[in-house]
């Protein structure tokens, strides 16, 4: 096991070494071409890995509300899982080329399923195979098993609760904090490459999800990302969210590895906050209180 949901190349060879029974999922993805993950999956990927396509699998059709990446059902979800041989107490290593929205992710679904056993390979794909490990193009086989979830509502929010942080506040006089995930041209207006509308959601602060990466591509440490996010410190809440509910989770997981506990996904995000025409969006900075 390790105390970090964030794992190395060398803990991930050693599990693989060991004989335990783990899956590897592969989550490789590119918004621009809708075969990329198949066709790295096939090129070569880790010992065992299974691939799961993103778009098909862990999103669900746009409607009129929801957002543009929907979450599929808890039914869904458990039986993709279950085919490809997990469980809730299967061990489960995640990771896509390098570090990206997409395992951040899936390392969230399991997660929300009630599966606590998931973990991220830090630089995925590429790191793996820099170091020189072990490609494979094999394609497994794995018996399938009975994923049955759990979801825990504790880890979302809708538009409801979103809308109860507009006065700086929440329940009970909790305090809530608003995180964007998308870059400052998205949070201030200044672009909107994907949605109608250009903006954000009053009060939200900008935590750009790459700022929790170093240089090198791998993720900060969790002392730097304490650092990162210490202006959050006294919060009771933190709700996070982007443009579709992707680009957040790797923020839900920085915020989890600084440890924050009480960290919500806004999973439609801005494509569903600007589904409700009602709704108030600023364009530019927050005037300070």
């Amino acid at each position: 096991m390790s105390s970090s949901t964030i794992v190395s190349v060398e803990w991930v060879k050693s599990r693989l070494e060991s004989g335990e029974r783990i899956a590897i999922t592969d989550v490789r993805f590119s918004p621009k071409d809708v075969h990329y993950g198949h066709h790295a999956y096939a090129e070569g990927h880790l010992p065992g890995a299974v691939f799961i396509d993103f778009k098909a699998d862990l999103t669900d059709p746009a409607g009129e509300h929801g957002g543009r990446s929907p979450l599929p059902s808890p039914d869904r979800l458990g039986d993709l899982f279950g085919r490809f041989g997990i469980d809730r107490s299967t061990d489960v290593i995640v990771y896509e080329d390098s570090n990206g929205p997409a395992a951040s992710r899936l390392w969230w679904v399991l997660n929300y399923l009630g599966h606590d056993n998931v973990y991220v390979l830090d630089g995925g794909y590429s790191a793996w195979a820099a170091a020189g490990l072990p490609i494979s193009q094999e394609l497994p086989e794995p018996e399938r098993r009975a994923f049955d979830p759990a979801p825990r509502p504790e880890l979302i929010v809708g538009v409801d609760e979103v809308r109860l942080t507009l006065d700086g506040s929440g329940s009970g006089g909790t305090r809530k904090t608003l995180i964007d995930s998308r870059d400052a041209n998205q949070y201030l207006g200044l672009e909107a490459p994907f949605d109608p509308v250009a903006g954000h959601i009053p009060g939200a602060v900008n935590f750009f999800w790459k700022d929790g990466l170093q240089e090198d591509g791998l993720w900060k440490s969790p002392e730097q990302l304490r650092e990162r996010f210490a202006s959050l410190a006294s919060s009771d809440e933190i709700i996070v969210y982007c443009g579709s509910g992707i680009s957040a989770t790797p923020n839900v997981l920085a915020l989890k590895e600084a440890g924050f506990t009480n960290v919500k996904l806004y999973a439609g995000s801005w494509s569903d906050w600007i589904s409700y025409e009602e709704n108030p969006i600023v364009v530019g900075e927050e005037e300070k209180a």
